[in-house]
């Protein structure tokens, strides 16, 4: 539980620095420009969550240093979290560092939980990435780096864990310009290595921080500038350094490499480390270069100047472009882009607030929905405890209570009126009528990709009582994360579970017991495969059926054939579609679309299929379900003369552990028909990256503790679809059957 000294503390993050710039003439924008809103992203346990409560602690909002081990953090809050030691949902908190008001929101590292990753970049203005710093760039690493650059995000990296053995600054960088294809810009030199690591190097200012033992919590450091009674070696190190980091921002930045070659030409020791700062600043904004800087958060070093780097190269709302907000002047427009479940207040939106003021006991118009909902209150989020505030302006993020349609993704403005001024600015016409549905539409926040899950399994109440029960506790946690789905099997009526893993769906279940009092039971965990075919075929097929008084005719001729990307495609003959109306071609692709949900074999949906229709003929007054009804059952028969093949995912698989246990570990990968890709040598330790079907990874963290002795690691992604062998195909289908 959070002290109540820190929700006062709290408060005072949104009194203190307004107070400051109105005392001072100040305006909001120069509040706005204070404004950092940051995630950190990671490979799981390379020290995210211990990074996150260091800044909360050295900010003043908590009185002691939570541990993950010890299930004591401020962002780990969840009982699940706290047992098992990782993050599972992203927490957001809120805290000032030196007159500027930080919005922080810790993300997991599990590829389960990539959505919550996902989704958190997607509304804020850069971010930290963390490294372990004897590992380098791991896996997840690579795929959290993918998602920022996919929603341009300035980053600087964190170094973390140099008191590790093996912990090297070089081999860490060299791995982020190969791995990351990213330009590293060294601003920080660590002082000693491994268990000697005791400070680091300020390149900008040429000053040394060093941490003592005697300070235990790591608050109190010593800085001095460096001074030839140094060491030699070690200062001319540091000389080296700043010199290298010098001509590398010069490189990158035209102003100041005009800069250095007017007033300073070779002397690089007198640029201003206020000059250097703002190069670098510029170039981490325009994503030329990150900012690299190094540390120890488990031990109480460089945490301080890592926030001083955020708030000084990591951008502010105001230098973040969103062309779309002009046409929204100054009302209202924010994106909803988490929603949690509270048991007292209902449904809690997270919304991102990009332009205007949000207030309390207001109207707020919801594009994506095209309806009006009023918001009660507005919080602002620290992990699991909040503080109530009256309204809330632009560049910030709050929780909106009262929002009960609300969903992830949604774009929420001041009013309809307010959308359709807009959208008419956008479009120069301004004599759309305000109540125009379509033109509001145009002017949405994108919202997030959501993956398809890869596992499923059935999931039944203790008694048909529950039932309802369960409905609920389902609705909200899918309403909670997009990427869980529910479905009902419509031969048995079962309600079936899809989830991106064993260990989210793993989670969900123990919600659903823990948070909504339901002992439901779960059925064997099945891999979602995929369906495609094999060769072209072709099909007619004729629909006659009188219901009532009306007779519905159709007859459709298609071909089917396969092709090699994953997307299936719908063509219409030379003639056919032009001679068609739009509401019958719309009939034909409902059909098609809905035959590639249920594949010809196991039922799986299809990829990979180009479907041609050739011939489609309706009689007057036969409706439109009934050509899709036509379309479908012919889709399938083609399907089946074409020849079915299933696809099984492939995992790409990243294994760490000691030399010594290689052999144990590839002879295991070779029983699960895994394929090694490549074997790297990473500081002491082996890597070894390969490919493996899902369906054979089922239980594979209790094996591989087993076999190592609970000393490696691993990580799962999923790579692509592959056809399965013809003996493993058959053995499925009779396993599906029942057969086996």
């Amino acid at each position: 539980m959070i002290p109540v000294i820190c929700l006062v503390s709290l408060v005072l993050v949104f009194i203190k620095p307004c107070f400051k710039i109105l005392k001072q003439g100040g305006c909001c924008s120069c509040l706005c420009f204070r404004i950092r809103n940051i995630g950190i992203m990671a490979h799981i346990d390379a020290g995210k969550t211990t990074t996150t409560e260091r800044m909360l602690y050295y900010s003043g909002y908590t009185r002691s240093l939570g541990d993950v081990d010890d299930g004591d953090t401020v962002t780990d809050f969840m009982v699940q979290e706290r047992e098992r030691g990782i993050t599972i949902q992203s927490a957001a908190v809120t805290f000032d560092w030196k007159d500027h008001r930080i919005n922080l929101i810790d993300t997991p590292g599990h590829v389960d939980f990539t959505l919550e990753v996902e989704r958190a970049l997607r509304v804020l203005d850069g971010a930290v990435a963390v490294f372990d710093a004897s590992a380098g760039v791991e896996a997840q690493t690579l795929t959290v780096w993918r998602q920022a650059d996919k929603h341009h995000v300035p980053r600087i990296c964190f170094l973390n864990k140099m008191d590790k053995p093996g912990a090297s600054l070089r081999d860490s960088v060299e791995s982020i310009k190969k791995k990351l294809k990213a330009n590293p810009v060294i601003v920080q030199m660590p002082i000693g290595r491994g268990k000697g690591f005791t400070g680091l190097v300020d390149l900008i200012t040429s000053q040394r921080m060093t941490w003592h033992q005697s300070d235990g919590d790591g608050r109190v450091f010593e800085t001095k500038p460096l001074d030839s009674s140094d060491d030699p070696e070690f200062l001319r190190n540091a000389r080296d350094a700043r010199s290298n980091l010098i001509e590398q921002v010069a490189d990158l930045d035209d102003e100041f490499a005009e800069l250095l070659l007017g007033e300073f030409g070779d002397n690089f020791d007198a640029v201003p480390p206020g000059k250097l700062q703002q190069a670098i600043r510029r170039v981490t904004l325009s994503q030329k270069g990150v900012p690299v800087l190094c540390g120890s958060a488990l031990k109480n070093k460089g945490v301080q100047p890592l926030l001083d780097g955020v708030t000084a190269y990591l951008p502010a709302p105001s230098e973040r472009h969103h062309d779309m907000l002009r046409w929204y002047n100054d009302d209202l427009c924010a994106l909803a882009f988490k929603v949690v479940h509270n048991k007292q207040r209902g449904p809690l939106v997270f919304v991102r607030i990009y332009s205007g003021t949000m207030k309390t006991q207001s109207a707020v118009y919801n594009i994506n929905r095209n309806n009006t909902e009023r918001m009660s209150r507005l919080l602002v989020p620290f992990a699991d405890q909040h503080v109530e505030i009256p309204s809330l302006m632009a560049g910030n993020i709050a929780l909106a209570v009262g929002l009960k349609q609300t969903v992830t993704g949604d774009t929420i403005v001041a009013s309809k009126a307010s959308a359709s001024a807009a959208a008419h600015q956008a479009l120069g016409d301004d004599k759309q009528p305000a109540d125009s549905d379509e033109k509001p539409r145009r002017l949405i926040l994108a919202g997030v990709e959501v993956p398809d899950p890869v596992f499923f399994c059935t999931i039944e109440p203790p008694t048909m009582s529950k039932q309802t029960d369960l409905e609920h506790a389902l609705t909200c946690l899918q309403r909670e994360d997009p990427s869980l789905k529910v479905k009902t099997d419509p031969d048995s009526g079962q309600t079936i579970l899809c989830g991106m893993g064993e260990l989210h769906i793993e989670i969900i279940h123990d919600r659903i017991r823990r948070e909504y009092g339901i002992n439901t039971y779960l059925g064997p965990l099945q891999v979602a495969y995929r369906e495609t075919v094999l060769q072209p075929a072709s099909s007619t097929d004729t629909l006659d059926r009188t219901l009532g008084d009306r007779r519905h005719v159709v007859t459709v001729s298609l071909e089917v054939s396969p092709q090699e990307d994953a997307v299936s495609h719908v063509a219409f003959g030379e003639g056919v579609g032009d001679q068609l109306a739009t509401e019958i071609k719309d009939a034909v692709q409902n059909g098609i679309h809905s035959a590639y949900l249920q594949g010809p074999l196991l039922g799986f949906p299809v990829q990979g299929v180009s479907t041609a229709v050739q011939a489609v003929s309706v009689q007057s007054g036969t409706s439109m379900a009934m050509v899709s009804a036509c379309v479908s059952r012919c889709m399938l028969k083609a399907m089946k003369q074409a020849g079915g093949q299933v696809l099984e995912p492939l995992m790409s698989l990243e294994i760490a552990m000691v030399e010594s246990h290689l052999s144990a570990v590839l002879g295991d990968l070779a029983q699960r028909r895994g394929s090694v890709r490549d074997i790297q040598s990473r500081l002491d330790s082996k890597v070894v990256l390969a490919s493996v079907p899902l369906a054979e990874t089922m239980g594979y963290s209790t094996v591989l503790r087993t076999l190592t002795s609970g000393s490696a690691t691993f990580s799962l992604q999923l790579d692509s679809y592959a056809a399965m062998s013809t003996e493993q195909q058959r053995t499925l289908i009779n396993k599906m059957a029942g057969l086996l």
